[in-house]
């Protein structure tokens, strides 16, 4: 029953009851990348479950530096700066209890994004990377849709068209599906 909360980006007290109804263990706090909209309740959480907080890859860090101007920005209450205990790389991989984690280094949402995934039951946890039927912007600073496009065809899609996906916002898809209709990555706009 060991457990980790990924990209906790608020609403600390919902999490916990959710922790608490399921009586889960939570070893760490993972994540995928430094928007305050997924990191903004680590430090909080960590701090009250006495647990680290790994990830994002080290070129996330300035997101993480910044964190008061993006509360500001998005009027949202005041979030400190924080190092992660420990970053991630590409190969890395992430103990949850007895489930072994692949880390995926996926940058163009920003640059130290990663997507972890679990090979065994075939699911990605892919943060802002990819979306149903959208990829994650990149007009945000040091974003890069080449960048973006490149690491989902290139990470994502050799895992296999039956791989689901779970995305930072919105439904679950799989990347066969995205490889068909995704107005952004599908095959067919890539001859």
């Amino acid at each position: 029953m060991n457990a980790a909360v990924i990209d906790p980006g608020g609403d600390i007290q919902r999490i916990q009851d959710v922790i608490a109804e399921h009586q889960v263990h939570v070893t760490n706090i993972l994540l995928t990348h430094g928007h305050l909209d997924h990191v903004g309740g680590a430090t909080a959480l960590a701090k009250i479950l006495q647990v680290p907080i790994i990830g994002p890859h080290k070129d996330d860090q300035f997101w993480l530096d910044i964190l008061p101007q993006q509360a500001q920005m998005m009027g949202f209450s005041t979030s400190s700066p924080f190092i992660p205990n420990h970053y991630l790389n590409e190969d890395d991989s992430v103990l949850v209890g007895n489930l072994k984690l692949q880390v995926l280094h996926c940058p163009g949402h920003t640059p130290g994004h990663i997507v972890f995934f679990h090979a065994k039951s075939q699911l990605a946890i892919v943060g802002d990377v990819l979306f149903k039927g959208s990829i994650g912007r990149t007009d945000f600073p040091r974003g890069n849709y080449d960048h973006l496009v490149n690491a989902i065809r290139q990470k994502l899609w050799p895992l296999g068209d039956q791989v689901k996906f779970i995305p930072g916002h919105g439904p679950m898809s799989t990347f066969g599906a995205e490889r068909l209709n995704n107005a952004f990555v599908a095959d067919k706009h890539f001859g």
